[in-house]
């Protein structure tokens, strides 16, 4: 790729505002541990959604986006697609119920709704789990897509894309805090959908694709476009939409997209000025991530399939890149090497922030995990907030150096995506109902992340060499039925053969957070005195479905004006706009 002066002073302008961020934000972030982590629980709905945009926009994500479109099509994007069913769950049933937690992290929730050494257990080790490895991983496979990209369009090493990319992404995060990744992501959420959308509309200029008429016309892409997969086929479509539609969505754990809502999903709802900006900012999230991003990666992924029909036309045009890291996902950074000077800057900047906002998001996430759930709570409970936020400070760097020699390793984002989902299936249905329901306790969890931990390595390491379970290549996804059922039989015998809660615990988490007394009515009925929340679970759950059918309906109108189906775009516009109508007259209600 030819990048000249312009584009190089585009990339150095970014780096330069997003460090002064970092540094205008220190001193405020460095006066507590609160404030580095939480930015002292007084974020507006619309910095907050924006920053969830931001760190959902990595770039692995197009590159996911471009490996599972040139593997099974537009409909193939279903197995991220589904995810909103669980982020509409979490707007209207559980950001309240976390903004009234009033916790730092989501881990504290754990010595809440459940007591002793189990409790204190789960939390010790969830934050080194979830804070170190998983984060770690998550870290690794964002890494991985700036490797690709550096290699591509900037013909860097793997050790040199690491190396600029994370240098500046720690100094400023180590810096600012929480505040500093919410300001920085909400200049880089601009930066990266200018990109994106300037990507999409250059990579149609170029000489094999003339127009995107002729890119849907080509006879490569014409089979891709479905919206939904081919019904004639079971191994296509329970793969690419059954599953994620009925299991995928409520069943696995992953970050981002947990249901209950979690992680840093979890961090910037805490965060907010009150319920109403949490639910606002989740609602902003799913309707930006769902409805408004994907086509502009479509649409390069599909080019790619023209340009870049094989991976061996990739090897050959990229002869720098290493085998292990050829791929599918390759296509996307690619097509970009086409962009004219000033666009390529732009486009290369926007890839930057997707990975620093990511990078960042998950450095401050998982160090306030280690500080706050096993330094702070197990090392040093009389530690200073001086103390805490250098701790913090620390462990940002050891993240990303852990997650840095860790994408050396990787070669795949959509292999990493598929191991996560099968590592965290069957755990999804406790983080949805432990709210709700009095009778599940700290094994409960502890066994269901045992469990799912031993089938996924069991399929994924144990079986395949043994050969003990047969399962076709084409039917993979019988994988994740298997480790579903498994884990969740498993868990409920657990909860059932263990005592539950002391009633104690159990009425000072209803206290506090005051969900929905359906699940609750054995404890209750045994303290008459006490008052029964009767919430509102039925019409959030009715809201959850309109907002679904809402942001579907924006997300197919969108494709539907690309295809050149305008009265069906029409349609589908109108259905999206009644939702939205719907949901605002509703707000007040809720």
């Amino acid at each position: 790729m030819n990048v000249t002066a312009l584009d190089w002073g585009i990339i150095a302008a970014f780096f330069i505002i997003s460090l002064l961020i970092g540094v205008f934000s220190a001193k405020s972030a460095g006066s507590s541990a609160k404030e580095f982590f939480l930015s002292g629980r007084n974020m507006p709905w619309w910095l907050l959604g924006v920053s969830m945009v931001a760190t959902t926009f990595s770039a692995d994500t197009p590159n996911l986006v471009a490996d599972i479109v040139r593997k099974n099509g537009v409909a193939g994007n279903w197995v991220w697609w589904a995810f909103l069913l669980t982020g509409m769950l979490t707007v209207f049933v559980y950001a309240k119920l976390w903004r009234r937690s009033e916790a730092t992290t989501d881990l504290e929730f754990y010595e809440m709704r459940y007591s002793g050494k189990g409790a204190a257990f789960l939390r010790a080790f969830r934050a080194i789990y979830l804070g170190v490895f998983f984060n770690v991983v998550i870290m690794a496979t964002v890494s991985l897509a700036a490797i690709k990209i550096g290699g591509v369009m900037l013909g860097l090493s793997p050790v040199q894309t690491l190396l600029i990319a994370s240098v500046v992404t720690v100094v400023y995060s180590s810096l600012g805090g929480l505040k500093g990744v919410l300001l920085t992501d909400f200049f880089q959420f601009f930066i990266a959908m200018i990109g994106s959308f300037g990507a999409a509309y250059y990579v149609l200029e170029h000489p094999d694709i003339g127009s995107l008429q002729q890119l849907l016309s080509h006879e490569v892409v014409a089979t891709k476009l479905n919206f939904i997969p081919d019904f004639s086929n079971p191994n296509i479509y329970v793969p690419l939409f059954i599953m994620p539609i009925a299991i995928q969505w409520w069943a696995t754990w992953y970050p981002g997209a947990e249901p209950g809502g979690g992680g840093y999903i979890a961090q910037r709802m805490l965060s907010a000025k009150d319920e109403k900006n949490a639910m606002g900012a989740t609602l902003f999230f799913n309707i930006v991530h769902y409805a408004l991003r994907p086509w502009p990666w479509i649409i390069v992924a599909l080019a790619s399939l023209v340009v870049f029909p094989t991976i061996a036309d990739l090897q050959s045009a990229f002869p720098n890149i290493p085998a292990d890291k050829l791929g599918d996902d390759l296509a996307y950074p690619a097509m970009l090497s086409f962009l004219p000077t000033g666009m390529a800057g732009i486009v290369l900047a926007s890839l930057i922030a997707a990975v620093m906002s990511t990078l960042s998001t998950h450095l401050n996430w998982g160090s306030s995990y280690v500080v706050n759930d096993f330094y702070l709570r197990f090392v040093k409970p009389e530690a200073s907030d001086k103390e805490l936020v250098a701790v913090g400070r620390i462990s940002t760097v050891v993240l990303m150096v852990f997650s840095a020699f860790l994408a050396l390793a990787l070669s795949s984002a959509l292999s990493a995506f598929e191991i996560l989902l099968q590592i965290g299936a069957g755990t999804g249905l406790i983080f949805i109902l432990r709210w709700f329901w009095w009778r599940i306790n700290a094994y409960t969890e502890i066994s269901a992340m045992i469990i799912s931990f031993a089938v996924a390595i069991f399929f994924e390491v144990i079986n395949p060499g043994l050969g003990w379970v047969d399962i076709p290549a084409e039917q993979s996804y019988l994988k994740l039925v298997y480790s579903v059922s498994i884990t969740t039989i498993g868990w409920l015998l657990v909860t059932f053969l263990t005592q539950p809660e002391k009633d104690e615990v159990l009425l000072s988490f209803y206290r506090k957070v005051r969900p929905a007394a359906l699940g609750w009515k054995k404890v209750l009925d045994r303290y008459p005195e006490e008052p029964q929340e009767k919430g509102q679970l039925g019409t959030e759950i009715g809201l959850m479905m309109v907002g679904t059918f809402m942001v579907y309906a924006a997300l197919f109108s969108s494709g539907l004006f690309i295809y050149g189906e305008v009265a069906e775009g029409f349609i589908a516009a109108a259905i999206a706009v009644a939702g939205g109508l719907f949901i605002l007259f509703s707000w007040k209600k809720i």
